[in-house]
């Protein structure tokens, strides 16, 4: 028998009754939560990031819940596209047709996270944004932001949540363009460089 040595705390791992839940990842996650696009649809484009902490270390357990509309800035009202097995219950994935506009992304054991979605269009003043929405341990509230999209200057310039922040806030808001339709946005939850969160009344 292997005995595990507790003397001092860097000996023992933090247990439940140690660390701040609510923790997410038994029953919330499922495969392929990231994968929102129709498969093989042109405006089709990767968003990937990672979620850190006040220190800028990665978080392994969060999620990251992603909605948006569709390029021509509509918001889908489509039912659900993912599939069960009638006999099972089991979870099959999605259907690979239908667009929700939405999608749920457990990061992994560096913290990252990926979702593969259509450009949002833009509704009313705003430039176009995915809407997002955070969960992570010690987050007894869950936190809300968005994703800009860079390459429209003029629109971003308009935006009316962005035309209220100052200049380094405001950049916390606006993927980084990675080339061939990807793109990078780190969430970071507290610390220098905090991601700017929304509140809603």
């Amino acid at each position: 028998m292997t005995k595990t040595d507790t003397s001092s705390p860097e000996h023992v791992l933090p247990t439940p009754s140690h660390t701040v839940g609510p923790f997410y990842g038994y029953a919330l996650p499922f495969p392929g939560g990231g994968d929102i696009a129709p498969v093989g649809h042109p405006d089709t484009i990767t968003v990937q990031g990672y979620v850190l902490d006040g220190e800028g270390k990665p978080l392994p357990d969060a999620f990251v819940e992603l909605w948006g509309p569709d390029p021509d800035g509509n918001i889908p009202s489509t039912d659900g596209s993912i599939r069960r097995d009638p006999a099972t219950g089991g979870y099959l994935g999605r259907n690979g047709v239908e667009f929700t506009g939405w999608g749920r992304i457990q990061t992994d054991a560096n913290g990252h996270w990926y979702a593969r979605t259509l450009r949002p269009g833009a509704r009313g003043l705003s430039a176009p944004y995915l809407s997002v929405c955070v969960f992570a341990r010690g987050l007894l509230v869950h936190l809300f932001t968005r994703v800009y999209l860079p390459g429209d200057e003029a629109a971003l310039a308009a935006d009316p949540l962005l035309a209220r922040l100052e200049p380094a806030r405001r950049d916390t808001l606006i993927a980084t363009d990675g080339g061939n339709g990807t793109y990078r946005f780190d969430i970071r939850l507290q610390g220098e460089g905090e991601t700017v969160f929304l509140e809603f009344q």
